[in-house]
């Protein structure tokens, strides 16, 4: 007779079902398109190409995660995506956006977070965490709370603000009218600074994440260091693009030194400032391209390409692929010079036939969809935010777009699509 236990996940520490394999994964791979095959990285495997991009909440307890949290990123887990990324974790406290922002910088953050790792594990699927620093962008209040089209009003005092606290590179606000004047970070903040990412990554591991992601993009403090136009430092931190890139180096060491050698190390940077019209010397993507190339060997296992928001001057020729294009050209120059680096895709992606053809490799035919000989890809994954906020069973309704059979969780096993249906 036919077993008719009920398996528990392995390695809860409550009981659910066993979901074996996890949901989101191609029944039969072989002949699924790129974005429903595995992707190994180091130690970790990833069942499909999805996986939810970092979503600031402003929702946390002094850092600490709350129930709003783990019901934001659960409804992503159970419906495939095979890596979830829990939002912007300041590593010190002045390195929050708003007071509300989500933290790792003491020992009691640890068991929130582990509470959403361990509902991830149990459903067989992968998390990691975006460690940052806000730098000259910290201490707001959150969006909803601004008014009249502005974006960086400062969090007071009052209501747990840090405006007289703000770390920058050089004391250079983003605005006149808005965010607060920085102060200019010295060698002894750089320092702290350094060991809080090793602290906050130490943490990352005792509450199980499987990766880590670095934020130096959109603005915030390891941004500010790698742009000339936000440092005009004149110490080892300034100046040059190694001088400028330093910090970033740094912190990916400082991080490397405490995480397992079998744990990947993501980072996102903006890969311009799109100030390029300016005519002054910013950060462009020929940098990018240049910082690209020596990842690797610094530990770094794949490249999340966003851009942008290092000035409110920037100037972005907006379209579906304004950034896919950014990533398919990092991609392109590393192949060039035979390094190997994994990219990241991320902005706007809101459909099968973007996420199809922005990982495919080579020729592949798809329920309507198709790629031609010799298709290269843009990127190894898909990272989302706003799509999986619409759609959170986003992967299991592109899979049965694409005519691909996918693995549902156990207990939906009655609401996938039929064969063929619209929907």
């Amino acid at each position: 007779m036919a077993s008719v236990e009920n398996k528990r996940a392995l390695g809860a520490p409550f009981y659910t079902p066993e979901q074996s394999p996890p949901a989101g994964t191609a029944i039969d791979p072989a002949t699924a398109p790129t974005l429903y095959q595995p992707l190994k990285i180091r130690d970790m495997t990833l069942q499909n190409r999805f996986a939810v991009s970092p979503m600031c909440q402003y929702s946390a307890d002094d850092g600490h995660h709350t129930d709003w949290h783990f019901s934001h990123l659960s409804q992503f887990i159970i419906h495939g995506a095979a890596l979830t990324i829990v939002e912007a974790t300041a590593v010190l406290a002045n390195g929050r956006i708003t007071p509300e922002d989500s933290g790792l910088w003491k020992d009691s953050q640890i068991a929130p977070l582990k509470r959403i790792v361990d509902f991830a594990h149990s459903q067989g699927q992968k998390i990691g965490i975006q460690l940052g620093h806000a730098g000259r962008k910290a201490s707001t209040l959150a969006p909803w709370l601004q008014s009249g089209g502005k974006h960086g009003i400062v969090a007071s005092k009052e209501h747990g603000g840090w405006s007289d606290n703000v770390w920058a590179p050089s004391a250079i606000p983003i605005a006149e009218d808005d965010y607060a004047m920085p102060k200019e970070m010295t060698t002894d903040d750089i320092k702290e600074l350094l060991q809080a990412f090793k602290d906050a990554a130490r943490r990352a591991v005792e509450a199980g994440f499987d990766t880590i992601e670095i934020h130096g993009a959109h603005g915030y403090l390891i941004t500010n260091f790698m742009s000339p136009i936000t440092n005009h430092r004149t110490d080892n931190y300034g100046g040059s693009f190694e001088n400028r890139t330093r910090l970033l180096f740094e912190t990916i060491a400082a991080v490397r030194e405490v995480i397992p050698a079998s744990m990947p190390l993501l980072l996102r940077i903006s890969a311009t400032e799109w100030m390029e019209y300016a005519d002054q010397p910013s950060w462009t993507l020929e940098e990018s391209i240049k910082l690209a190339k020596l990842l690797p060997a610094a530990g770094i296992d794949l490249l999340d390409v966003s851009s942008g928001g290092n000035n409110d001057a920037q100037k972005i020729k907006i379209h579906p692929y304004y950034q896919i294009d950014l990533a398919a050209k990092i991609r392109e120059e590393l192949k060039k010079d035979g390094i190997d680096l994994l990219l990241g895709a991320v902005g706007m992606i809101s459909n099968a036939e973007m996420a199809y053809s922005i990982v495919q490799e080579g020729k592949h035919e798809a329920n309507g969809f198709s790629t031609e000989e010799g298709h290269t890809s843009k990127a190894d994954i898909v990272l989302m935010a706003r799509q999986f906020l619409r759609e959170p069973e986003f992967p299991l309704r592109v899979a049965h777009q694409l005519g691909v059979e996918v693995k549902w969780p156990i207990q939906y096993h009655r609401a996938g699509w039929r064969k063929n249906q619209k929907i």
